[in-house]
């Protein structure tokens, strides 16, 4: 019992705990029983899952706000923990369309039909979990012992802000990726896909004994979570700017991410029609890196501001999108 109420990394570890406990329900749920067997996701049905995912993602931010203020999670401020909460949520929720576009490229390139998609996507957020937790808590870790680091994440979103405003955005060659280069060489891959499988045993073309293969679906899983990993380059330094509680960033981050994995499949057919949203995030990060700024200079921003201004951006950024492509078909 001592264990659980132990302190790690700001948080008793029964918090921790209970929220990858429910994080690994919401797995089970969706890999066990909505997608036991291998079946396309259609546009429709990508688009219920989200919403439900949203909507639990809605409902866990409510629960944090209500326990912070009950003084059963934490004694810490409620409204600012929800706030932020929400702020992290959606600046991660727009932040990972982006990511859309480079998983269907990696789909793409090697040959995966959409009936596996969704499963090796489900299975990376396991990866996904893990990483983020060590990005989050090494970022936690550097901001509580020097607090300048926040004035380095504040620079560095603004640069990237800037950068994303100025510079064009070239077209993604997976086939020049290094790591698939090596992975292709390094490893035994087999030509074509093995169902659902991303391990298989078969005979060596020399000794003929039987030894492990790779199949493409893992190649394209271990891609695309090194893809998520270049992404939360971006991502984790924009929530630590919102906010410094862990927790919050850890749960905003992952409750993005599980509902990006639903929503997938119809971004895909209709990525093409949000050009214009890298704009809108632009300004967003500009904003989360002055914010950091301006606390330290002024006073702090309050969290309603912060999460209107956010919304607001990315609400317009996703509308102007809408507006100027309505005339593009999906793809």
């Amino acid at each position: 019992m001592e264990f659980m109420l132990a302190e790690w990394i700001g948080k008793p570890v029964w918090m921790w705990l209970g929220f990858l406990a429910i994080v690994g329900g919401l797995l089970a749920f969706d890999l066990g029983v909505l997608n036991r067997t291998d079946k396309e996701m259609g546009i429709r049905d990508s688009l219920v899952l989200s919403a439900f995912y949203i909507g639990f993602a809605m409902f866990f931010g409510g629960l944090i706000w209500w326990g912070y203020d009950a003084g059963i999670i934490t004694t810490e401020d409620g409204q600012h923990a929800g706030l932020t909460y929400f702020t992290g949520f959606f600046i991660e929720k727009a932040l990972s369309i982006d990511n859309v576009f480079v998983i269907s490229l990696i789909f793409g390139y090697f040959a995966i039909p959409r009936a596996y998609q969704y499963r090796a996507l489900v299975w990376g957020i396991i990866a996904v979990i893990v990483l983020r937790g060590i990005m989050i808590a090494v970022g936690a870790a550097l901001v509580q012992e020097h607090g300048w680091v926040l004035y380095l994440f504040g620079a560095f979103l603004i640069a990237t802000g800037i950068k994303m405003l100025a510079v064009k955005e070239s077209e993604t060659d997976v086939s020049r990726n290094p790591i698939v280069r090596f992975m292709t060489k390094r490893m035994r891959v087999t030509p074509t896909l093995h169902g659902q499988k991303f391990l298989v045993r078969m005979p060596h073309p020399v000794t003929g004994r039987m030894v492990i293969w790779a199949t493409p679906l893992l190649l394209a899983l271990v891609i695309i979570n090194l893809a998520d990993l270049v992404f939360a380059v971006d991502s984790v330094p924009a929530i630590f700017a919102i906010t410094t509680d862990t927790f919050v960033v850890y749960t905003a981050n992952i409750m993005a991410i599980l509902g990006l994995r639903a929503l997938y499949f119809a971004l895909a057919a209709m990525v093409h029609r949000f050009e214009y949203l890298k704009y809108a995030l632009a300004m967003v990060l500009v904003f989360i890196g002055l914010k950091i700024f301006w606390n330290g200079l002024v006073g702090k921003l309050n969290p309603g501001i912060s999460l209107g201004v956010t919304v607001a951006l990315i609400a317009g950024g996703i509308l102007y999108s809408l507006y100027r492509t309505r005339d593009h078909k999906l793809a």
